[in-house]
């Protein structure tokens, strides 16, 4: 069988089919990128060893469309999405297992180029990509592939992060400026096509976390508001705590680019989604540890304290505006 016609070569049907075609597609494109001890067993299942804590498991879907979008493309944001929902939970990330669905059709090159780009977040988090599997589908039947990643990581069992330990008094911290990735991917969308500078912000957050955990142990909670973006991620924090949430528009980092956009587009950007940014919660005795070492960490820069807790039977999320009233999220 002849190699792989990587810069001309497309996906086929006999590609997902399990046979010899298979088996070349592993050997010649995902081993070379994703090759480790346990991978190279070829086996359909990893046997993993584990250090001491506790196991934290997620798994995630990945569509998106363009692929490809300035700051990244569909390979580093299955990666980045994945390990910041382990990260979400105090986890360091260990193993993933990657599931591809490819559409017949689909240049090699444009695969070559999006398993380059999980290779290199995948070690820049450091994990390990251990297990996986292929499928092809016909033409027409996929925006070129979907990409399912599942992973697990191990957390210290002495931090426990969740909305349910917040209350009122508590401060809300953001990472860094709202809607860059949202926005990046909207302006390569077709029909939707507008000029920008912008590109997303799809990083991995685990480093992050981990130094935000040493500087702030009572840490309530952490998350990356992707979907529904901030204010979806607020009201799901109000609800698990029981308590009100009031944030402050001028304390918002967001981007000239973004609010310009969020305007030409009628969108809010508390709604735009993330992919290299996190909220939290936390005492306010912490608060400014925490965003002291928020400023100091290369993925933080653009931190700042966005609001607080209170007390609220209703639960709501509010916003103080910029023209000094009030307006529920």
């Amino acid at each position: 069988m002849p190699k792989l016609n990587i810069k001309s070569g497309r996906i086929e049907l006999v590609h997902g089919a399990g046979g010899r075609a298979t088996q070349q597609l592993i050997q010649e494109l995902f081993l070379p990128y994703f090759d480790n001890e346990e991978l190279s067993q070829q086996q359909d299942a990893a046997t993993l060893n584990l250090p001491a804590g506790r196991v934290v498991m997620t798994n995630d879907a990945h569509v998106v469309n363009p692929l490809f979008f300035p700051g990244g493309d569909i390979g580093c944001l299955s990666i980045h999405g994945t390990i910041n929902d382990l990260a979400m939970q105090g986890a360091i990330p260990n193993a993933l297992a990657v599931s591809f669905v490819l559409e017949e059709g689909l240049a090699l090159k444009d695969l070559q180029r999006v398993v380059k780009s999980m290779s290199e977040a995948t070690n820049d988090a450091g994990a390990s990509i251990v297990t996986g599997d292929t499928k092809v589908v016909e033409h027409g039947n996929a925006d070129g592939m979907y990409i399912t990643v599942t992973g697990i990581g191990v957390a210290d069992p002495r931090y426990e992060l969740s909305g349910k330990r917040a209350q009122a008094g508590d401060v809300v911290l953001l990472s860094g400026t709202l809607g860059d990735h949202g926005i990046a991917v909207l302006s390569q969308r077709e029909g939707l096509s507008f000029k920008t500078d912008l590109q997303s912000d799809t990083q991995s957050l685990n480093d992050l976390v981990q130094v935000l955990l040493k500087a702030a142990p009572d840490l309530c909670c952490l998350r990356d508001p992707t979907r529904g973006g901030v204010a979806t991620t607020l009201n799901e924090w109000a609800s698990q705590s029981k308590t009100g949430i009031v944030i402050n528009e001028n304390a918002l980092p967001i981007k000239q680019t973004v609010l310009g956009a969020c305007e030409l587009l009628g969108l809010d950007p508390l709604y735009i989604a993330n992919e290299g940014k996190l909220l939290a919660i936390c005492p306010p005795n912490q608060a400014e540890a925490c965003l002291n070492a928020m400023h100091a960490h290369p993925k933080g820069q653009e931190a700042a304290i966005i609001g607080e807790l209170q007390t609220d039977p209703h639960n709501f999320v509010v916003l103080n505006t910029h023209f000094g009233g009030q307006r529920i999220i």
